[in-house]
């Protein structure tokens, strides 16, 4: 495999534990990822695509191979994203009419994209091409807004994890990607929560990256 998904309709990506864990408890508000994501995404972000797409780093300095390989792929063919409130950080900042979420002046989206809330505000025009739009609407709802948007490109279910297994639930991803990290957590929210089953619906196949990361893809 080379980590290129064909064109499907809907994708999310994901990085979890081997326990299936996407995202941990150890958040604080002067370190609002927590160490324990750094260590759950630490293969992904070495990799070349990331520093380039993410830091902005054009030496060509980063790791290649499998990782780097499912990191072109997460960029490829994306006409719009969709994301929780967490993602963005509104739920550090919900009494903040100013934020402008912690992803930069230029966030690496470059489209539009769509950020679930209970409490909408104005949509953000941002640097390189991405427009944030707040919406508080069921993801079916959700989901047919940013395919119009997308012009005939893949629709990215971009996280966080509640984000993701909403979607999943409801039956509408085309293809999942997990990075299984070789750590376990214990902890957090777990992606595979009320979803038993879930793999029948899919064709399953998995690669294992130089890290030691495991790449499992679920496709229809």
């Amino acid at each position: 495999m080379t980590g290129r998904t064909p064109p499907v309709a809907v994708r999310a990506d994901l990085n979890i534990s081997l326990d299936g864990y996407a995202s941990t408890t150890d958040q604080t508000a002067e370190n609002p990822m927590g160490d324990d994501w750094f260590r759950l995404t630490g293969a992904y972000s070495a990799t070349r695509t990331f520093r380039e797409r993410v830091f902005g780093d054009t030496s060509g300095a980063g790791t290649t191979g499998v990782d780097d390989a499912y990191a072109r792929a997460y960029f490829e063919n994306i006409g719009a994203e969709i994301m929780g409130a967490g993602m963005f950080g509104l739920h550090l900042n919900a009494d903040d009419p100013d934020w402008r979420g912690w992803w930069g002046d230029e966030p690496p989206f470059h489209v539009p994209v769509f950020v679930l809330t209970h409490a909408p505000r104005p949509s953000i025009e941002m640097a390189g091409g991405t427009t944030f739009h707040f919406r508080d609407a069921s993801p079916e709802a959700a989901l047919a807004e940013a395919t119009a948007a997308a012009g005939g490109a893949d629709v990215r279910i971009g996280g966080g994890v509640r984000t993701v297994r909403s979607f999943l639930a409801a039956g509408l991803v085309d293809a999942l990607h997990v990075a299984i990290a070789p750590i376990l957590l214990g902890r957090g929210q777990n992606l595979w929560h009320e979803l038993r089953g879930l793999e029948q619906q899919y064709a399953v196949s998995s690669e294992t990256a130089e890290s030691g990361v495991v790449h499992v893809t679920f496709r229809r």
